[in-house]
This record gives C-alpha cells, sequence and structure tokens, in this order.
C-alpha cells in the first residue's frame, strides 16, 4: 500500500512539473502573459497543495482505522507492560532468595 501512495506521490510530483513546462511553452508562444502565467502556476499550485494536503489527511485517517482494528498495543501500554515485568521479576528474585534463606 505504501508503495502505491508513494508511486501516486511521485506522479503528482510529475504531473507539476508538466504542468509548468506546458504554461511556460504558452507564455513563450505568447498565448499567455508571463503574469498570466505565473498566475496560471500559482493557482494549480495552491489547488494542488490543498489536494495533496486532502490526500495525506484521508490516509492518515485511514491508517489509524486500520491500526485501530489492528488492537496493536500502544507505546504507552508497552511501557507499562515493561514496568510490571520489571517489577514482578525483582519480586520473584527476591522470593527465591527468601526460599534459599529458609530451606
Amino acid at each position: 500500500m505504501l508503495d502505491i501512495i508513494r508511486n501516486a506521490m511521485l506522479a503528482g510530483f510529475g504531473v507539476q512539473e508538466k504542468v509548468r513546462e506546458f504554461i511556460d511553452e504558452l507564455v513563450k508562444k505568447g498565448e499567455l502573459s508571463e503574469s498570466q502565467g505565473a498566475k496560471l502556476v500559482k493557482e494549480w499550485s495552491e489547488k494542488a497543495d490543498k489536494n495533496a494536503d486532502d490526500i495525506s489527511k484521508s490516509l492518515n485517517e485511514l491508517v489509524q482505522k486500520a491500526l485501530e482494528k489492528m488492537s496493536l498495543p500502544s507505546k504507552d501500554e508497552i511501557a507499562k507492560l515493561k514496568e510490571q515485568v520489571s517489577t514482578l521479576s525483582e519480586k520473584i528474585r527476591k522470593l527465591e532468595e527468601t526460599g534459599r534463606q529458609n530451606p
């Protein structure tokens, strides 16, 4: 899935470059003034950025939902479990020492 996302983003960057080249060509041919060309590039870039942000938000939501369905433990939960294991290991060690001292 990440490959698909990466390829889509790379394709988007390629499209952005092609649009700029196309507008530059129109300016060179005199079909657009430089200011019109600059305005079109700016408008298109703003729309592309907004679309990229929207896609990014949607993907983040999708990934979050997928992770929630997988019921993976959070970093905090793992840290708490490590702490509990350490505490229990220490208690076992003390019990074993006590057992050795009172045969």
